[in-house]
């Protein structure tokens, strides 16, 4: 019996948003728009098409009739992709087909003669021969939660495919912030990591008022997360004292009502001041509200904790175990390089999952990180903001107890010659810009101060606003962690600066080019689904991360002999190459490797994404 068939006529669509019609084209006539059963191509010659009608099953109640051309006219395929490999997310063995574009919903086709037909009656056709086409990938960590503001088009993310990103990583949200003027001192306090909005001013509140500032104004989807340093603040105050339990329970319902507002989860940076002032205590009982609330824990190690090596890892899976939530830890490594070190972090993972625990982790794929250079100096300097960080960084005492500690204890977010190492990637008065991209032992020899001061310094004059790069992870061990069944991919990308860490322009063409072209580490299927399929699963999204037949067009095109990254640590703002188009929900933001201009992108809800 042939299928029920609505009538499709082409007619101009907007760009703007990428929503014209949106998915209200199926809804509207009481289709189930997730997941369609078939999809085909009628009597192309008159430029119609055919939708099945969905099984009972998906067919809401009032829609358990029969659809025919009289209940509903929808818009015609917007876009096809033809001539790929479909890769379609989920780890299976890419196949020959067509992707198929109407509004911001995907179809699949597969049958040669109803690609022609489909393709005749598209308005825009992308031809992929040689090509692999993937779901949009999604990167889970990422520092664009104020810099996107001002530079929508966020180029370095979009050329790499990525079209969905992790926001308010490291416990450092940007929402909610009740006083205006705590939000303002954080991202004071933030800028050499996260940048400043457009005119310095962060004019929001809630969780909604945040996410309201990216919907049809960015490139790329957004996921936020609420970071524990605002509910701490809003809660304790930015001083290290403990939390008692009238103020645990506050701060449990400004992340309710986050997450009510929108926000996937809830995330810590535990060697980020006022956030890192929290006990394991007090983080399992916000994990275990944002678990209640069908979030999950997102986590930046307490990377001081014991032994520096096993415990960080072993508290973030405390925290899950007693607060009964979900845990991934982000930019998963260390930067011990004895034999056997991944195999032991790895071994906590697997321990923890054997045990029933939901743990899983992101890893980047280069040797260089980056963060604010105010992390190189004690946690209790930071205390108080802002305002009380400059004050004791003017003080001589504290810079010689500063310089005393870190003897001691030595230089943790640097390499083997310690705060020598560490490079500069911003400046942002012009008097200090021929220094950018210098190492701080080249500094001190231009100079001829001594490293504390000189740091200390710097940041006084530059308002704290200093990004430094640092070696990173060992390779090999990179190498091994994207190996394990639960590995994923967060850049950890920052935007300030002209020599930020490579990973910002380079991860995902990295990873496909040498990790799985080069170096066979990982096969392409499998590589795939860990940048899309696992990330959305991980984060809870609905109808992203796979090619499913009515899934939201987010979409990838790029050739896989060419596909590689030219982001270096010498010249970390090369774009990469090898990916040629990219779509957010339907609409082409990368057209033959190079930028539209469009801004389709939103954030993406809790309860509604």
């Amino acid at each position: 019996m042939a299928p029920a068939c609505v009538g499709v006529r082409t007619r101009p669509r907007s760009t703007k948003g990428g929503r014209s019609g949106s998915a209200g084209w199926l809804l509207s006539a009481g289709w189930s728009v997730r997941p369609w059963d078939a999809l085909t191509v009628g009597d192309a010659s008159t430029g119609w098409a055919c939708l099945r009608r969905p099984s009972a099953v998906h067919r809401p109640p009032q829609a358990s009739r029969g659809l025919s051309c009289q209940d509903a006219l929808v818009q015609a395929f917007d876009t096809v992709i033809a001539g790929g490999t479909l890769v379609d997310g989920t780890g299976s063995p890419g196949r020959p087909g067509a992707v198929v574009i109407a509004a911001d919903r995907l179809g699949l086709l597969w049958e040669p003669a109803e690609i022609r037909a489909a393709a005749k009656a598209a308005r825009t056709v992308i031809d992929a021969r040689n090509k692999v086409v993937a779901p949009g990938f999604i990167d889970l960590h990422s520092h664009s939660g104020l810099t996107i503001l001002a530079e929508p088009r966020h180029e370095p993310k979009v050329r790499q495919g990525v079209t969905t990103e992790v926001i308010g990583v490291d416990g450092n949200g940007y929402a909610p912030f009740t006083d205006p003027a705590d939000l303002a001192a954080f991202v004071e306090l933030n800028a050499g990591l996260d940048g400043h909005p457009p005119g310095g001013v962060a004019d929001w509140d809630t969780v909604p008022s945040y996410l309201e500032r990216f919907d049809g104004r960015v490139s790329v989807n957004l996921a936020v997360l609420v970071g524990n340093s605002a509910l701490r603040i809003g809660a304790v105050g930015w001083d290290d004292v403990p939390a008692d339990a009238t103020a645990v329970g506050k701060m449990m319902a400004i992340l309710r009502e986050g997450m009510a507002g929108g926000a996937w989860g809830l995330s810590s940076g535990l060697d980020y001041p006022p956030g890192s002032f929290a006990s394991t205590d007090e983080l399992a009982a916000l994990a275990n509200e944002a678990a209640r609330g069908g979030g999950f824990y997102h986590t930046h190690v307490r990377y001081t904790l014991g032994d520096r090596f096993l415990d960080p890892f072993r508290e973030a899976i405390e925290i899950g175990r007693r607060g009964e939530a979900p845990v991934h830890i982000t930019h998963f490594y260390h930067r011990a390089t004895f034999g056997g070190s991944p195999e032991l972090m790895l071994g906590l993972i697997d321990e923890a999952r054997d045990e029933g625990l939901d743990v899983t982790f992101d890893a980047y794929p280069y040797e260089w990180a980056s963060t604010r250079l105010l992390i190189t100096i004690p946690a209790w300097v930071q205390a108080g903001g802002p305002g009380p960080t400059k004050e004791r960084l003017a003080d001589p005492l504290v810079r010689a107890r500063i310089r005393r500690e870190l003897q001691e204890r030595g230089m943790l977010y640097a390499g083997a010659g310690g705060m020598a190492d560490i490079r500069l990637g911003y400046f942002g008065r012009p008097e200090h810009a021929r220094w950018e991209g210098k190492t701080l032992g080249e500094l001190g020899r231009e100079t001829g101060e001594d490293l504390v001061n000189l740091v200390c310094d710097l940041l006084l004059s530059e308002g704290l606003r200093l990004n430094q790069v640092t070696p990173g992870p060992h390779i090999d061990g990179i190498r091994r962690f994207y190996r394990h069944p639960v590995a994923m991919v967060g850049t950890d990308s920052t935007f300030i600066g002209a020599k930020p860490s490579p990973r910002t322009y380079g991860s995902f063409p990295r990873i496909l080019g040498q990790f799985v072209r080069d170096e066979r580490i990982l096969g392409i299927e499998e590589a795939i689904r860990k940048m899309t399929s696992m990330p959305a699963a991980r984060l809870g999204l609905r109808d992203r991360g796979r090619l499913v037949d009515g899934f939201v067009a987010d979409v990838v095109v790029f050739d896989p002999a060419k596909v590689r990254a030219l982001a270096t640590y010498e010249e970390p703002r090369k774009f990469s190459e090898g990916i040629d188009h990219v779509l957010v929900a339907g609409v082409p933001v990368v057209t033959k490797g190079k930028h539209t201009g469009a801004t389709p992108g939103r954030a993406l809800r809790r309860g509604r994404d």
